[in-house]
């Protein structure tokens, strides 16, 4: 596994404004009903990583303005919840990530919440570029740091290994320091549940 130094890898010396997969209308890429998009090009490289052909900065096709209208359309149905971006690493494209969530902000407000999952942790992502601070400011939800095989465990949820954290980032960036994410879910809906309300 790679750790970069702070502003080490810049988003617009590596992406290559490709994306690996859009899945709208998905229930397990963070709470409620979303639409998920995975960016193309990681560097993490993490052992048992889910996703590995995803690492390539060229895996899929290019991220079009025909892509981000569709994203934007599937979002205005009432029954999603938000946005998530995976990879690949989002911070590492941010070129994608900024069109995309600028637009989310400026059509939806608060009424949409962004997720991110990312290898960086909440305090890397600080002390690096005004990008990758940038999308930071966006999120509502960070899944932060590398996903470490060695502390796997199925039972998490929304990680894979127990040293992420899922982070709420307004409270975070108004209080100073990582604060945990609570649901807003009843935890005892289930999947099927959700899947009712999302064909109402």
């Amino acid at each position: 596994m790679r750790r970069p130094a702070p502003q080490e890898w810049r988003s617009d010396k590596l992406s290559q404004g490709f994306v690996g997969d859009y899945k709208p209308f998905m229930f397990v890429d963070g709470e409620g009903v979303r639409n998920s998009l995975y960016v193309s090009g990681c560097l993490f490289a993490c052992e048992g990583c889910f996703n590995r052909s995803t690492w390539s900065f060229r895996y899929g096709t290019p991220y079009t303005a025909e892509l981000e209208d569709r994203i934007l359309a599937d979002l205005r149905q009432p029954y999603v919840q938000g946005l998530t971006l995976l990879g690949g690493e989002p911070f590492l494209n941010t070129g994608v990530c900024l069109s995309l969530t600028r637009r989310v902000r400026a059509e939806f407000g608060a009424t949409k919440d962004i997720w991110s999952w990312t290898g960086y942790t909440y305090e890397e992502l600080l002390l690096d570029s005004a990008d990758k601070l940038e999308l930071l400011g966006h999120l509502d939800v960070l899944v932060d740091g590398p996903f470490d095989e060695a502390l796997k465990d199925l039972r998490l949820q929304f990680r894979g290994s127990s040293n992420q954290r899922i982070i709420d980032v307004p409270k975070s960036l108004a209080t100073g320091h990582a604060v945990l994410w609570a649901s807003r879910v009843d935890a005892t809906q289930s999947y099927e549940q959700l899947e009712k309300r999302a064909l109402i």
